[in-house]
């Protein structure tokens, strides 16, 4: 037993070292990118596993037509990154090979498919998640997750912590002994206040008054214990927002009451509860295939989809039937984040228009339902209509009077 105890205590060493070196990093920040100035902007484009290519292919078609002047002139490049495969991570035994990463550190944003990550079941390697490894290689510390269905009256957006929390050391855990198991979570000052200052200045941006801190503070005290203190110090810098400390469990429940969710609007996680309420929340959406995300850091960004690569549905056949839109909302915000907010807009109003209001075509994975190809086609007629606006704001009205007389019987 204590040979066992000694050679856990020796890996707690080590993880220990690793996370004081990246407080060291943390406590001086590099400069930011000026989207204004940059140019061109290089948005690397890779495409993963499983359905996607087929999502992202589609997604990239889309790009293309709503940047088609920006790509002429040469102030917009889509520089394809091929490597991030399953094969070529188990081949090189590295969650991001290293010519891939290096690869990505060139690129301003980065459009990224999702990719499969194999669990320890699998013979061949056990590498940690590529998610994972390219946010903390890149220091993609916010995941952005909006979620809005108007006539509901939702509108949220989540900050999520990405690279610290119960996912940074979860593939560093330690087998004790047969019969024990140990992971860790690891939170620093630092890390807690980027992301809460990021949050409430998006608050104060958007005219925003409150920001939800959600945790287990009252069970896990030390960690969580940290992010909520440090809310509250944040929040004293942004007068008239005020701060509120919520429990997870709780959220999750009131995220599904129609009485108080509206309530809602800018909530910060970590890591692990981020990752399980947003994909609560996208199911309100329509589900988490109609759901986009980013992973944000100082220099770099990257955006995806927030679901995983459905390796069933190319095994059986059905790959070219995927939904594109939750990779289309992921394009949308990697308009915004470097400034191409007309084109975000219209991007936006033609998914909402072709997803929750007009349905032309209804994706369902199946045989029967929509291609991937073919609703990326209504989603850029939707776009290129002359009267989008209009339509939109018709419908959004349409909907709002039609739950507001469903109140009233």
């Amino acid at each position: 037993m204590e040979e066992a105890i000694q050679k856990a205590a020796e890996r707690f060493k080590e993880i220990l070292r690793d996370q004081l070196k990246r407080v060291e990093k943390l406590r001086t920040p590099p400069q930011g990118v000026d989207f204004a100035k940059a140019r061109p902007i290089v948005i690397g484009v890779c495409p993963g596993d499983g359905i996607g290519p087929v999502i992202t292919g589609e997604t990239v078609r889309v790009l293309e037509s709503l940047l088609r002047a920006e790509i002429a002139e040469g102030s917009v490049v889509l520089a394809s990154i091929a490597g991030l495969t399953l094969e070529n991570r188990l081949a090189a035994c590295q969650a991001i090979p290293d010519a891939v990463l290096e690869e990505l550190h060139k690129c301003h944003v980065i459009l990224k498919g999702p990719t499969t990550t194999p669990d320890r079941t699998l013979a061949r390697a056990n590498i940690e998640s590529a998610n994972v490894a390219m946010r903390r290689e890149l220091d993609l510390f916010a995941n952005v997750r909006p979620v809005k269905v108007p006539g509901l009256g939702i509108d949220w957006i989540f900050f999520r912590e990405n690279t610290e929390g119960a996912y940074i050391l979860g593939s560093r855990g330690v087998q004790v002994t047969d019969e024990l198991s140990v992971d860790f979570t690891a939170v620093t000052s630092h890390g807690c206040e980027r992301i809460f200052r990021m949050a409430f200045d998006y608050a104060r941006k958007h005219g925003v008054d409150k920001v939800i801190g959600v945790s287990k503070a009252n069970v896990i005290k030390t960690t969580d214990g940290l992010f909520v203190t440090i809310g509250q110090k944040i929040a004293q810098e942004y007068p008239g927002i005020r701060f509120e400390s919520w429990y997870a469990d709780i959220v999750a429940a009131k995220l599904i009451d129609p009485k108080r969710r509206s309530e809602f609007k800018v909530l910060v996680l970590p890591n692990l509860y981020g990752d399980i309420l947003t994909d609560e929340a996208a199911e309100i959406q329509g589900g988490v295939g109609t759901a986009g995300s980013g992973n944000i850091g100082t220099v770099h960004a990257m955006f995806e989809a927030i679901h995983g690569s459905a390796p069933r549905m190319v095994q059986e056949g059905r790959a070219e039937f995927a939904d594109p839109s939750s990779m289309l909302r992921a394009a949308g915000m990697l308009l915004r984040h470097i400034g191409m907010d007309a084109a975000a807009e219209r991007l936006d109003m033609a998914l909402d228009l072709c997803i929750q209001f007009e349905r032309r075509l209804v994706i369902t994975g199946m045989p029967g339902g929509a291609t991937a190809a073919a609703f990326a086609s209504y989603i850029l007629a939707t776009i290129g209509d002359g009267n989008l606006r209009g339509k939109w704001v018709d419908a959004v009205a349409a909907q709002l009077a039609e739950k507001q007389e469903a109140r009233k019987r």
